[in-house]
């Protein structure tokens, strides 16, 4: 009995730093953003320093905005001897979920100083569907 509560109480301190990994990993790869909304629009601002507009994809799938792309490595190498560096490429990707009252046939992108800025409009607030059923006398 005392050698079972040893181990079941080992066994996930041993794994709980793993937990959130594919967070973390998800987090340094994903380029940061931010999101905001006016009366009637939606607004995402994606930074992407250092990669073109041509390597940006942005698509909608089952009512989530996905951007991805790659930021590609250009640097000259030759002859050179790093101490450090920080800079960042390849692939990253990044998915919003879209909420109910966004109309996903509506975005406009639009890349400028490494920033992507997406804009979706809202659906316009619609009025009840109603409709009178006449009365029929007997």
């Amino acid at each position: 009995m005392v050698e079972q509560s040893h181990t079941a109480g080992w066994w996930p301190r041993l794994y709980e730093p793993l937990l959130n990994v594919g967070q973390k990993v998800a987090d340094w790869v994903a380029p940061r953003s931010d999101a905001s909304a006016v009366e009637d629009t939606y607004e995402i601002n994606v930074e992407l320093p250092g990669v073109k507009a041509e390597d940006v994809d942005v698509s909608v799938h089952d009512n989530n905005l996905i951007v991805r792309g790659e930021k590609r490595h250009s640097r000259e190498e030759k002859g050179r001897t790093f101490f450090f560096s920080e800079r960042e490429y390849g692939l990253f990707q990044r998915s919003f979920r879209l909420p109910p009252d966004a109309d996903s046939d509506t975005i406009d992108a639009a890349f400028s100083d490494g920033v992507l800025c997406l804009r979706i409009a809202k659906h316009a607030p619609s009025e009840p569907a109603g409709k009178k059923i006449e009365v029929r006398r007997g």
